[in-house]
Formats: C-alpha cells, sequence, structure tokens
C-alpha cells in the first residue's frame, strides 16, 4: 500500500490532483544538457570565454585575403581542438550524472513516522 506524505502542511486534501498542484516532483537532476540543448548551449558556454573569442576572431579575419597570414586550416586547428576536447569532457560529464541521477531517482525510499 503507497501513502503520499505532506511535510509540514497542516491542511487535509481530498485528492492528489487537487494536492499535486502545490508541490513539485521529488525528483533530482543535476544535468546541464538535454539531447536538443546540447550543441547549442556547449557553443554558447565556449564562446563566453575570452580565449575561444579570440581564435574565432582570427578564423574569422583568415577568411579574408587581403588580411589571410596563415592558412586557413591551420588557424581553426587550435579552435577546434580545444571545443572538441572541451565538448568530449562535458558529454561524458554530463552522461555520468545523467546515469547517477537515474539510479538515485529509481531506488526505493523509507517514510518514517513520530
Amino acid at each position: 500500500k503507497r501513502r503520499t506524505v505532506f511535510p509540514n502542511n497542516r491542511r487535509q486534501w481530498n485528492n492528489w490532483k487537487q494536492a499535486s498542484t502545490f508541490y513539485s516532483g521529488n525528483r533530482i537532476q543535476t544535468t546541464k544538457y538535454t539531447r536538443f540543448t546540447f550543441l547549442p548551449q556547449f557553443l554558447f558556454q565556449q564562446f563566453h570565454r575570452l580565449g575561444n573569442l579570440y581564435f574565432l576572431f582570427l578564423v574569422v579575419l583568415n577568411l579574408f585575403p587581403q588580411v589571410e597570414v596563415f592558412h586557413r586550416e591551420i588557424t581553426m586547428l587550435p579552435l577546434i581542438v580545444v571545443l572538441l576536447a572541451s565538448m568530449i569532457k562535458d558529454a561524458t560529464e554530463d552522461y555520468r550524472k545523467y546515469r547517477f541521477d537515474k539510479m538515485i531517482n529509481l531506488s526505493k525510499t523509507s517514510v518514517y513516522d513520530k
């Protein structure tokens, strides 16, 4: 038999549907990204860093033939390497958080009465 517990609540509720509008779920979520928001959020966070903006500026500057100092591929290489390394690190870290959250959310809990 399941029991619904409302801590620090002195009112009596007749049904769960009425009570559930006032309480959020008990689910834990520590991840930053979802499948659909990973790339836009990741790029947004990375280009808030001054170093990444500097290398992006160099890549854009080398697109113009009058200002081109290095080959375009050589200028893009440091930015791509840093972004790929950060992307792999963030993706694995977020996936580990997702798995841990899932394990915690599926675990059984006990409610103790005084």
